[in-house]
């Protein structure tokens, strides 16, 4: 009866028709230049660089290696080539420089400027320092204007010494005489033209003194306003000094300024910063003479015409923040690394006198900024390990502009910077990479997520098999072959690598996109090929390399395997038990995974406990296969408790399992061997099972099912084949086999066998070899069957239930009367 649930040998893979090949060797096909599948995330992404429009950046969702990265670099060159004509590609995108603020040094300014020009503007103004420090040299070392100070300065001196001699002429008609101190100009009272001594003072009548005195006050007086006069001929002097120095000075930066003003000026704030230079250097000429000023000494006092600054010329320097020079069409950057600094930009500072220094010249730009006008490519996992970087990110996107400053200012860690740059207005298209679990999540928990990437890219793992996609991956495998130049393959192999496709997506009607598996794979069959010296890849090449990372991988599975050969894991492969069914699991080990049977046991008896999970009363089981047990309970009171109360207690367990189980691929197995425990039928332990069960009794698809099969077919070979042992699987999943070459050609050849089975009944059928049974019309199973027998003992444990009630009952009302009569 099992011969018809049993799948021919011809439908456990699918072979890659050589006729789909129509060539000897790739080195004879087109290579590939455009992009196999993928339609919906390629017109995504369309739609995205399409939209200029503020918000509609790009979220790329899909699994690793399946050309994302790839297809976006492609597509971001397209688009940069055909964004703009000629003529304005030579525009954009623009530099970006920060110069100093005249007006508040701690908020650099920024400039827009045509592309390439930015690296000019520091060039220009570091030529105009050199030129008017070298002609203002000239010019205040000269005779001429040495001369015309001199003569200024001389004429302050006698304007001065005629107001001093006055001053000491008077002085000495009213008996004083005038004397410098370095505390100021001293009176002192004389006899015989000679300063008295002071007993001489002492010795004086008290009207001379008090003569003396009168006349000091008011030659104090007349001291007081000659020194105001003085003072107010040096700044006379002083400014003549300085209109002369600045009339000096304008000559000489008229001329330059005015040709950069020609040159700029198409640009507003380059004029308005150029006037800014030209008005800070007339009024620090010092920074251009090279020399310290020295002091002018005059009767009244040294005079100080200026001094030097420590970093002179400063004001006049052009930090070129973004230069685009280099940059053919929109910018594209990709960045792997996007801490704050290196996606925001920084303020650098340079150690000094034990502290830090700063200035405008040190900020530098990070990928937004180089990315201006064009697009930035950047990946989840990158961006939320870094620490504010998401935070700063949605900050830019959301206001259109970039802000310079230390992270640790917004979350309030450290105080605020000394400098405080110029926001830039930014219109970069952001495009990131990642995976759809991140994109959900960020779509569900943040509010601004939705905002600032509007537009959703989300990359197949696999597309339809079909004559054009065969096609498109031989022309892929030419183009690497090519690219990397490597052998190249002939029909078969390429037929092999198709059908591993095919097995990575364990589908017989898709083949993967997972093209990173595939250059491994290409890769490591071209090692073998060269290994041997062949011309050409062939089939048994790309065989090997399969059979080669499959033995680099599989030492855990061949110790498991060989626990269960040699007794220490019980698994049974032949004969037959009551209540004992193997079960299939699928072991993941990171780029490896394997399947292993294990034995599932179930005891049933009289009891209203229902199905008891141990692996869940021992915290082991997690909750798909929680969910899977309870599920049991209700298709076996749907099944069998119609007219009278299921009245059961089962356990079921998987032996010898310690690490915790889940998933409900199992459902199907327990409940086999709950069957056979209450119809007292054994079950072949040859065959082992996979599958969920819903409460209608239908044996639903699962994962992993090539794994399984290979792993139960891998212990029974160790055990020894002998026919009679096999796989049962759901059918829905028959599309899903892509088995091992060993496994069909024992299925071939009668060693082995694979069953699809659609409902439970269909299941216990293959296993017990009895009929499962189907109600008459009286409502009664099939005497005899599985179902009959499984309904029988269900109603015994019922009437026995009834009648140990009623025996209790008894004894309890006999107890009852006993003690009320005594």
């Amino acid at each position: 009866m099992s011969n018809s649930f049993e799948i021919p040998h011809d439908k456990l893979t699918w072979h890659c028709d050589l006729s789909y090949l129509p060539f000897t060797c790739t080195a004879e096909m087109t290579p590939l230049e455009d992009f196999i599948g993928q339609e919906r995330a390629i017109r995504a992404i369309e739609f995205g660089l399409g939209v200029d429009k503020p918000g509609f950046n790009i979220f790329v969702t899909g699994l690793t290696g399946t050309g994302k990265t790839s297809i976006i670099k492609a597509f971001l060159k397209k688009a940069t080539s055909a964004k703009a004509p000629p003529e304005q590609d030579a525009l954009m995108p623009e530099d970006w420089c920060y110069v100093y603020n005249f007006t508040d040094p701690d908020r650099p300014q920024a400039l827009r400027i045509r592309r390439g020009w930015g690296k000019v503007l520091k060039t220009d103004m570091e030529q105009l320092v050199q030129n008017l420090v070298r002609e203002a040299k000239k010019m205040f070392e000269s005779e001429d204007y040495a001369h015309q100070r001199q003569e200024m300065v001389e004429q302050l001196q006698k304007q001065q010494q005629a107001m001093m001699e006055v001053l000491m002429r008077e002085a000495t008609e009213n008996g004083f005489t005038l004397r410098m101190t370095p505390s100021g100009i001293v009176l002192l009272p004389t006899k015989d033209g000679k300063p008295m001594q002071e007993e001489e003072y002492l010795a004086l009548a008290p009207a001379e003194k008090k003569r003396l005195e009168e006349s000091r006050g008011e030659i104090e007086k007349k001291v007081e306003a000659t020194l105001r006069e003085g003072k107010k001929l040096e700044r006379e002097i002083a400014e003549k000094l300085e209109a002369a120095e600045t009339q000096a000075a304008d000559y000489l930066v008229r001329i330059p300024l005015t040709d950069l003003k020609h040159k700029y000026g198409d640009y507003p704030k380059v004029l308005a910063y150029l006037d800014a230079v030209r008005d800070h250097i007339l009024k620090n000429l010092q920074r251009f003479k090279g020399i310290e000023p020295a002091p002018v000494m005059t009767p009244m006092g040294p005079m100080t015409l200026g001094e030097s600054p420590g970093d002179p010329f400063l004001p006049y320097r052009v930090n070129v923040f973004v230069d685009n020079s280099d940059t053919q069409g929109l910018p594209i950057i990709v960045e792997t690394n996007p801490t704050y600094h290196n996606l925001i930009g920084v303020v650098e500072k340079k150690p000094i006198a034990g502290g830090y220094f700063t200035d405008f010249t040190l900020i530098k730009a990070g990928s937004i900024s180089r990315a201006n006008g064009g697009y930035l490519v950047l990946y989840d996992r990158d961006v939320f390990s870094n620490a504010g970087v998401w935070e700063a990110l949605q900050r830019v996107i959301k206001n259109r502009e970039l802000r310079i400053e230390e992270p640790g200012t917004f979350f309030g860690f450290v105080p605020p910077q000394g400098l405080r740059p110029e926001p830039i207005p930014t219109d970069t298209k952001v495009i990131m990479i990642g995976n759809p679990y991140l994109y959900r999540t960020l779509a569900s928990v943040d509010p601004d997520f939705r905002e600032t990437f509007k537009v959703k890219a989300d990359f197949n793992f696999e597309i339809d098999r079909t004559q054009e996609n065969i096609t498109a991956f031989s022309c892929f495998i030419s183009d690497y072959c090519n690219r990397e130049r490597m052998r190249h393959f002939d029909t078969e192999a390429v037929a092999r690598v198709i059908e591993q496709c095919a097995r990575k997506v364990e589908d017989q009607n898709k083949l993967s996109t997972r093209f990173s598996d595939m250059v491994d794979l290409l890769i490591e069959s071209n090692y073998w090929a060269e290994k041997e010296k062949a011309e050409l890849v062939s089939g048994r090449h790309v065989e090997r390399a399969v059979v080669e990372k499959t033995f680099r991988l599989n030492l855990i599975e061949k110790h498991l395997q060989e626990l269960i050969a040699e007794g220490t894991v019980l698994v049974d492969v032949d004969g037959a038990v009551i209540g004992q069914v193997n079960g299939l699991a699928v072991y993941q080990m990171g780029d490896f995974s394997f399947g292993k049977p294990s034995r599932i046991t179930a005891k049933t008896f009289m009891g209203r406990g229902g199905i008891i999970n141990i692996e869940r009363e021992s915290k082991l089981s997690g909750n798909t296969h929680d969910k899977g047990v309870l599920i049991l309970g209700g298709y076996l009171g749907g099944k069998y408790a119609q007219e009278s109360p299921l009245s059961l207690s089962s356990t079921v367990c998987f032996e010898q399992s310690y690490d915790g189980v889940d998933g409900d691929s199992a459902s199907s197995s327990e409940l086999y061997a709950i069957l056979s425990s209450l119809s007292e039928i054994p079950i072949k332990q040859g065959i082992a099972v996979t599958g969920s069960v819903n409460q209608n009794g239908e044996v639903q698809a699962i994962g992993g099912v090539n794994q399984k099969i290979e792993g139960h077919y891998d212990v029974c070979r160790l055990k020894a084949l002998t026919g009679a042992q096999g796989v049962m699987i759901p059918r829905a999943n028959v599309r899903n086999l892509m088995l091992r070459p060993d496994v069909v050609e024992a299925v071939k050849a009668g060693k082995f066998s694979v069953y699809a089975v659609s409902t439970i009944d269909e299941g216990i059928e293959v296993l017990t070899g009895v009929p499962a049974g189907a109600r008459d019309g009286a409502g009664r199973y099939m005497e005899g069957s599985v179902n009959d027998r499984v309904e029988q003992k269900l109603r015994q444990f019922t009437e026995r239930q009834k009648k140990l009630a009623v025996s209790l009952n008894s004894q309890r009302n006999s107890t009852a009367i006993a003690e009320g009569t005594s």
